[in-house]
């Protein structure tokens, strides 16, 4: 039996992609950014990125389907990505998803985002091998992860970021060191003509699968201040910099593979696009005789074919579709590669807390009002 097409759309931050893949196939995909538009402002805007989604998503859609020489009768399911994000570009991505597949009579199936970028490997380069270790590093999120099946187990965290990410790094150092948004390619390029044993930046977490970047960037933030009225070495900054991230990430990850007797390690995000990471990676993991995965640079940033991937993996496995009052989970933890919060779960939730204030208040209500009593009885 043949495979359905699916329709993979992705809205999270500030791309709008979409994709379509068949059994595990890459047809088409396409995306549009609105980087330039955040460029003055040093950082994306909610606002600016749900507006850029609202103008972007049909065009993007249609690209897709014309790269791959397809119409839109042919969908045969949808996924979208519904968390974690930014709240209002998610609303966007899943309001036209919900609307292609209800007007289609297909089914929709809605995706946790960190899972779409595990699943961009498998357009390159086959099925994950079971078990994996796969490091996501983004701009938000830098997880250690161990995979079993993608769609069809729980998964396993080995460590995470506990407050910057790598990405979040790169992006507020390089705005001290003066270079462009977004800081993640500007540091790369800076660092071609620096050296990368310049400035003896930490290394965070030793000894731990955990990830901390606010201290070197803070380290790095001082190392520029340490210059004031002197020109600034950017170039070995960026270098330092990039080495000492791309040492912690790769130093983790291939001893959680170690330790846990995988042979395959999987690097994803848009992150893993960095030149430095990439072969630090490949040096560390040749020589522990580790097989390494990259998914090429245009698979490595946000996009819609991602997102298709795994709505793919959901379809074959047989998954049960997104209800119709799926919603959005800009917070979502990484737990399963479905997504499929509900609004009346949002708002059971939102009734309980609020009944729980209510009798919280009426309880300090009363005390207030014995309170009085007895100030009453005191002034008797």
């Amino acid at each position: 039996m043949v495979s359905p097409i699916v329709l993979g759309i992705e809205s999270s931050c500030d791309e709008t992609g979409a994709g379509l893949v068949r059994d595990g196939v890459l047809l088409g995909h396409a995306v549009a950014s609105s980087m330039d538009e955040h460029a003055r402002y040093g950082g994306v805007v909610p606002e600016i990125a749900s507006r850029a989604h609202l103008h972007a998503l049909r065009p993007v859609v249609r690209r897709a389907l014309d790269e791959a020489g397809l119409r839109m009768s042919d969908i045969g399911a949808v996924a979208v990505t519904t968390g974690p994000g930014l709240s209002g570009a998610l609303h966007v991505g899943l309001a036209g998803a919900k609307g292609i597949a209800y007007a289609l009579g297909v089914p929709l199936h809605g995706v946790h985002h960190l899972a779409g970028h595990v699943a961009a490997d498998t357009l390159e380069h086959g099925p994950l091998p079971d078990p994996c270790v796969v490091l996501i590093v983004s701009g938000g999120h830098t997880s250690l992860l161990l995979v079993r099946d993608l769609v069809r187990d729980p998964i396993i965290h080995l460590g995470d970021t506990l407050d910057d990410a790598a990405g979040e790094c790169f992006d507020k150092v390089a705005r001290v060191f003066g270079l462009p948004y977004p800081g993640g390619p500007a540091v790369d390029r800076a660092a071609r003509e620096g050296d990368p044993r310049a400035v003896p930046f930490p290394r965070p977490l030793p000894g731990s699968y955990d990830f901390s970047f606010s201290g070197l960037k803070t380290a790095a933030a001082r190392w520029a201040e340490g210059h004031a009225g002197r020109a600034l070495p950017v170039a070995d900054g960026a270098a330092s910099l990039q080495e000492a991230v791309a040492d912690v990430l790769t130093r983790k990850a291939v001893a959680a593979c170690r330790e846990h007797g995988v042979t395959t390690l999987v690097v994803v995000g848009g992150v893993a696009a960095n030149s430095r990471v990439r072969s630090l990676a490949e040096e560390r993991c040749r020589a522990a005789g580790i097989t390494l995965r990259v998914p090429p640079l245009k698979l490595c940033t946000d996009n819609g074919a991602m997102i298709a991937a795994v709505g793919d993996l959901l379809v074959r496995a047989g998954a049960e579709p997104a209800p119709l009052d799926v919603t959005i989970d800009p917070s979502a933890p990484l737990e399963y590669a479905a997504l499929r919060p509900r609004t009346t779960d949002r708002s059971t939730a939102t009734q309980s807390a609020t009944t729980g204030s209510t009798a919280t208040g009426s309880a300090t209500t009363g005390a207030a009002g014995t309170g009085s009593a007895t100030t009453g009885s005191a002034a008797a």
